[in-house]
């Protein structure tokens, strides 16, 4: 009697193995593509912008090229994760791009969160910070069974 019952969550279980990181996946790559392509609309960063100090190697580069190489990179790698397409990599480097992002903009503005995202107050660090960690997870355990890192790693198995 109970071993149908076991069973049965079993392969409930194994079903969901990687829904989890799909949709941190889907997330996070909605949440970069989306700030990148709002970069690239114009390619003339903000007064804001302009007047930040980069850490190396980013304070080598104008704040044109800043906005442009973060607009590329958000929407690019945000597109990978979407896909599962290297995702270690693209965490990773959207892991830097977090890290600039909140030594430069973030972390000046403090712990705050939620309720000044869309402000004229600006973003602290809560949310970059947990974007980060989402990245790490990604970076930690790799994209899951729905990417194409999986079937890339699985065709790549059946053919030796």
């Amino acid at each position: 009697m109970f071993k149908p019952i076991q069973e049965f969550i079993f392969r409930f279980r194994k079903s969901l193995d990687g829904v989890g990181l799909l949709l941190l996946r889907w997330w996070l790559g909605y949440e970069f593509t989306f700030a990148g392509f709002t970069k690239l609309q114009d390619l003339t960063p903000p007064e804001w912008f302009a007047g930040l100090d980069f850490p190396l190697p980013n304070s080598l580069l104008s704040a044109q090229v800043n906005w442009a190489a973060a607009g590329l990179l958000e929407t690019s790698l945000g597109a990978m994760l979407i896909l599962g397409l290297y995702s270690r990599v693209s965490s990773l480097a959207l892991l830097y791009v977090t890290c600039v992002a909140v030594y430069t903009v973030h972390f000046d503005l403090g712990w705050a969160g939620w309720n000044q995202i869309e402000t004229e107050q600006g973003l602290g660090f809560k949310v970059p910070l947990m974007l980060g960690i989402m990245l790490v997870t990604i970076l930690t355990q790799g994209a899951g069974r729905f990417s194409l890192d999986y079937l890339k790693a699985r065709s790549k198995h059946l053919r030796h």
